[in-house]
């Protein structure tokens, strides 16, 4: 893999904040046209990282380039070459949707139509109302609009979908995925793992200031922590063996019952299950760390 294939590369970036480390020495890429998705706590790093990648924060040390721009140094060319959904609105409430996003299409040479745009976001019947009269899930897809109008080559992503319905947030996913096969590059974040397991090629998880795990949605976590648990009940008694082969134990649990056993449950792990493990499992190293140092 040469540099080139990758549009964002970070080698040991670190932030300190006098006495307090924001991060600790986090490295990955992400490649052209892949949806990468960082996942982690509150107060984890995640937004600290973006916020250097987009170039809004200055890091401590290590090396980071954007699109090939070290982000420190993203001149106006380079920024408009990259879109960005804040967690935080910030339009203005007395303009309309239509408005707010001609006014912003004309700050870039190549924009998308707006009413594309406003479709693509579930807006077209808000088109003409004023930002201010809007829903918070309304405004929220307002933010979306702003950060797509500019056809990005990358695109960040930071919560994007807080304040969706259901409906809304299918809607999002496949308003993504149109981008993706258009071949944006998208650095997202989220508290939906759902969301980031439709969403996202790869995966890495975060957690005080370090990764812990960085892989492909379906190897994140490693083999063993998507092995299946078999749970069941014998005379009252609760019951849970995890398997490779949950089928074969549930015919010999069929055989010994002579027929259903009680409370019969095959569970597969999800990302949120192997995610919560592996948040869990790094607080326990940390907090194993902090015991032998003091």
């Amino acid at each position: 893999m040469t540099n080139s294939d990758n549009v964002v590369s970070v080698t040991d970036l670190r932030k300190s904040y006098g006495g307090v480390t924001g991060l600790d020495g986090v490295t990955f890429d992400i490649r052209r046209g892949e949806t990468f998705a960082l996942l982690g706590p509150n107060g984890a790093g995640k937004s600290t990282t973006i916020e250097i990648l987009e170039g809004y924060r200055d890091r401590t040390s290590g090396d980071a380039s954007v699109l090939g721009v070290d982000p420190q140094r993203g001149g106006i060319d380079w920024k408009a070459r990259i879109g960005i959904v804040l967690q935080s609105t910030g339009e203005s409430g007395n303009v309309t949707v239509l408005e707010q996003l001609t006014h912003f299409a004309g700050y870039y040479e190549n924009p998308r139509d707006v009413g594309e745009v406003i479709d693509a976001v579930g807006l077209a019947d808000k088109a003409k109302t004023r930002i201010g009269k809007l829903s918070g899930g309304q405004r929220r897809r307002v933010d979306v609009a702003l950060g797509i109008i500019g056809r990005p080559e990358l695109l960040f992503l930071d919560e994007p979908t807080t304040g969706f319905d259901p409906e809304a947030r299918r809607q999002f996913w496949t308003l993504i995925d149109g981008l993706k096969s258009e071949g944006t590059t998208i650095l997202l974040t989220t508290h939906y793992l759902d969301e980031a397991a439709h969403l996202a090629d790869r995966a890495a998880v975060i957690n005080a200031g370090r990764i812990v795990d960085i892989g492909t949605i379906d190897e994140i976590g490693g083999a063993d922590a998507r092995v299946p648990l078999v749970r069941w009940r014998r005379q009252g008694i609760r019951h849970e063996r995890r398997t490779a082969e949950p089928a074969a134990l549930v015919a010999q649990l069929h055989a010994e019952s002579h027929g259903e056993p009680d409370g019969l449950e095959v569970i597969r792990p999800s990302l949120e299950d192997i995610y919560l493990n592996l948040v869990g499992a790094s607080r326990a190293d940390a907090l194993d760390a902090e015991a032998v140092l003091a």
